[in-house]
This record gives C-alpha cells, structure tokens and sequence, in this order.
C-alpha cells in the first residue's frame, strides 16, 4: 500500500470520474472514485485519507488545462490522480468532430498540466489510462484509443507515477463477456464497469487487500 497517514487524494477528469459528485451523489459520484476510496478507507481506516473529487462531465485536456490552477493546484493533492482522453478522442466519432484533441496537442498539453502539477505542490502522480469498452483492437476508436493510453503510459514512466492500465484491465473482462455487460456505449461503464477500474486503481496502489 503506498499511501500514507492523513495524505490528500485528489482525482481529476471527466464524467467517468464526476459520475454525478456535483449533483445526486456529491461529493464522491457513484463510479470508480466512491469504489475506491470506500475499499480503501474500508481496508486501511488507520490512515485517515481525504479524498476529492474534481471530475466534470464532457472534460478534454483543454477543459483540464482551462480549470487546472483552480481544480487540481489549490487542492493541495499529495496524490493527482488523472483519467482524461476519452472524450478527446470519441468527439472525432461523433458530431462534434472539430472538438477532438489531436494526439500531439493530447500529450504536450497533458505533460505540461502534470509538470506544473508537480513543481507548484510536490504531489505524487497515478495516471489512468483512457479506454474503450470494445474487444476488436481494429476498431478505429479503439486504436485510436490505443494510441492514446501509449502516451499516458510513456508519461508515467518520464513523471514516475503510479500508471493504471484500465483497458487491460477491461480487456481481461471483454475476453470473456460481452462489452454490453459493461456499457451501453462502450465509454460510460455501469457500476460493475466501474468495479473493473477500481480494481484496476486498488491494484496499482497496493490496496486490493488490508494488511
């Protein structure tokens, strides 16, 4: 387990994360970030964590970039953790193409916000990979999605942060049922999809169990 006593954890993206933390179910949401942080509370109650939530709903790298002083630096995080991307690429699948992310501005706006992160509070960084809820590596948003989850793994090495491998972890899921298992539209996962990625999150913090 690699959290310590009375550290601050602060994850930040886009309706994945949000999941409702500003309405119906504030101020954790009900997804991944609630799984989480009740698992990790549950198992380690010594540690007195706090926890934020600073999802919102529609959010690219820009919308991050846009709120990043405010959402992510005045929060004091001793741990970030950062799952954005899906919508940076899924826009160029809907109407709203002009609005996609291309992969070059995805990664050198993303290392900036990280490295101005790091400089301004000295926080730690778990970084989760963005991904699709669809099997067929050949789909074109699922290798495009690829594409981007490649330059999320390349910044957790560069920035030594804890990496979240969340299409893996959807993978091994998808080898063995259908992706409408998990979600209607292959980007917003139901409660069990939201127990994949925590897991995934638990995994990589060294907390799937108490000690």
């Amino acid at each position: 387990m690699i959290l310590r006593t009375g550290q601050r954890v602060v994850f930040i993206g886009d309706s994945i994360t949000d999941c409702g933390r500003r309405d119906n179910a504030a101020p954790y949401g009900s997804g991944y970030v609630s799984l989480v942080r009740a698992l990790v509370d549950a198992r380690h109650p010594e540690l007195r964590l706090e926890w934020v939530n600073r999802g919102v709903n529609g959010n690219t790298v820009r919308d991050l970039a846009a709120r990043w002083d405010d959402d992510a630096i005045a929060e004091r995080p001793d741990w970030l953790a950062v799952l954005i991307g899906i919508n940076d690429i899924w826009r160029r699948y809907t109407d709203r193409p002009d609005q996609a992310v291309a992969i070059d501005e995805y990664e050198r706006t993303l290392r900036d916000l990280l490295r101005r992160a790091v400089a301004a509070t000295g926080c730690r960084l778990i970084l989760g990979d963005p991904f699709l809820i669809e099997a067929d590596r050949d789909d074109p948003q699922r290798a495009d999605t690829d594409r981007y989850a490649a330059v999320v793994a390349r910044l957790a090495a560069e920035f030594d942060a804890v990496h979240v491998a969340n299409q893996a972890a959807f993978d091994r899921v998808l080898a063995v049922s259908p992706a409408e298992r998990w979600a209607d539209d292959r980007v917003h996962p139901h409660l069990p999809g939201h127990a994949v990625l925590a897991d995934a999150y638990l995994d990589a913090l060294g907390a799937t169990t108490a000690s």
